[in-house]
């Protein structure tokens, strides 16, 4: 149930600074796994060994997920033990079937029945599933979680999720064998619940999964979260469960300035082709980061400018879901041109936001989106140009203006994303980050040095196990 990845590192005329500690990072979603989310793992990987701490990578042999990004394994050194334990969940276009509903246009009295036992079968398996499916890769992750723990010394555990169920993983190690333990959110668990594709609304689940999150916070030695505004949340209900004492830090996602070295710290300049204005965003679109109101802008542009709208450009980088891909197809009728790229890996992301003249950032107008930063927000400030942030008030929306006091524009303006649009398409109006404000403090190695003050405040008063982990 477990393969093991270890690779012995060249010695080369950069040797990195001797680990003298070592962490038991648990993550489902690991290379070669893609997705915004796994760069965090990855990038607290590539940086802890340069600041004091070897890291053991427990993830899954066969992960059940839409998308893959062999790329992302070019940032793991070499000799990080990366362990994997085998799911139990069914693949991801099966996985799919068991939560989407079927459709049929007149069925019999004997398919309905049929359909009707398979919807019941459905929510059974649903709700047995708590908190989410990839519950069924705990019980292997944690005979390898085990192992590896009473055959090599760790100082601590640090679990990130989504997935939730893995913070199981963590509290029963802790339990066995004592070591501080890190939940990382990098997602608020609440939100996860109202949002996620597929995801369980109903009152047994919330109910169910909100003793969950109560269950591993009282066991955790400190939480972390991607925002300030998430942050406090999480402290708040560490508070309601009498858990004032445990440690909370905000630790951005930021960006890796090895993937933008090419990038000088000044304004950019935009892309060769001058017939056409090349607006990219990239990323999921779905319900949280939905592409209405830049479409409805431009809609609306197209009214009362049509020969702007001919300039305009739009590239769309990442997976779609199905309503998101019916608003984007509203655009056929106007005179922009759309270019619509399916998920593909890190590199090529990087790619077009070099190409590009400017960046869109969307995050939808709803509950909760003030404490939602996007990852790729700091991506595209090390990318130093033009940013349109289709964003509501907020921490993101904070962040934004700081750089660009016009750039954040609320979803509901759909008057002012034109205006912002046709500034641009007719060159009366363009900017970029000023080589004057420092984005240092959002890079991966600062952020990673959060972390690290974290850990090592947590393991600062234990006494040494010696060569092992205690049985």
């Amino acid at each position: 149930m477990m393969t093991a990845t270890a690779k012995t590192s060249n010695a080369d005329e950069s040797t990195p600074v001797p680990a003298t500690r070592r962490l038991l990072l648990v993550a489902y979603n690991f290379p070669p796994v893609g997705g915004a989310g796994v760069q965090r793992p990855v990038k607290w990987v590539k940086n802890l060994r340069q600041l004091g701490w070897d890291v053991t990578v427990l993830t899954t042999e066969n992960a059940s997920v839409p998308t893959r990004d062999e790329s992302l394994l070019a940032d793991i050194p070499d000799d990080v033990l990366v362990l994997r334990a085998r799911t139990w969940e069914p693949d991801y276009r099966t996985k799919q079937g068991l939560v989407q509903s079927e459709s049929s246009g007149n069925p019999g009295i004997v398919s309905r029945i049929k359909s009707g036992l398979k919807g019941l079968v459905k929510q059974a398996v649903k709700l047995a599933l708590q908190p989410d499916p990839q519950v069924l890769w705990v019980p292997n992750a944690l005979k390898v979680g085990r192992r590896v723990l009473r055959e090599l010394h760790h100082d601590a555990v640090l679990v990130t999720a989504p997935a939730y169920s893995s913070f199981f993983i963590g509290t029963a190690l802790k339990r066995e064998f004592g070591l501080p333990l890190i939940l990382d959110f990098r997602d608020e668990w609440d939100m996860s619940g109202r949002y996620l594709e597929n995801a369980q609304r109903d009152w047994f689940s919330r109910s169910v999964q909100h003793r969950m999150q109560n269950y591993v916070l009282r066991r955790a030695d400190a939480v972390v979260a991607t925002t300030k505004a998430s942050t406090a949340n999480l402290a708040e209900k560490l508070a309601l469960i009498g858990r004032t004492a445990t440690r909370t830090e905000t630790i951005y996602n930021g960006f890796d300035e090895e993937d933008f070295a090419d990038i000088s710290p000044s304004v950019q300049s935009p892309h060769q082709s001058n017939s056409h204005f090349r607006l990219v965003y990239t990323g999921t679109l779905w319900n949280l980061t939905t592409i209405e109101p830049l479409v409805h802008a431009i809609m609306a542009l197209h009214v009362r400018a049509p020969q702007l709208v001919s300039k305009l450009e739009l590239v769309c980088v990442g997976r779609k879901t199905p309503e998101q891909s019916k608003i984007l197809a509203r655009l056929n009728d106007t005179g922009c041109r759309l270019e619509l790229i399916d998920y593909c890996d890190h590199t090529k992301v990087l790619d077009w936001l070099r190409s590009t003249d400017a960046v869109c950032l969307l995050l939808s107008d709803v509950i909760g989106a003030e404490r939602v930063v996007p990852a790729k927000l700091f991506e595209y400030l090390a990318i130093r140009k033009d940013l349109l942030a289709i964003v509501p008030r907020g921490e993101t929306a904070d962040i934004v203006r700081r750089y660009f006091p016009q750039g954040q524009i609320e979803p509901q303006n759909v008057n002012g994303i034109a205006d912002w649009i046709e500034s641009r398409l007719s060159g009366a109006l363009s900017s970029a980050v000023d080589a004057r404000n420092d984005i240092h403090e959002y890079s991966r190695l600062t952020q990673t040095r959060h972390l690290v003050k974290t850990l090592e405040h947590l393991v600062q008063d234990r006494t040494p196990q010696g060569g092992k982990a205690a049985p």
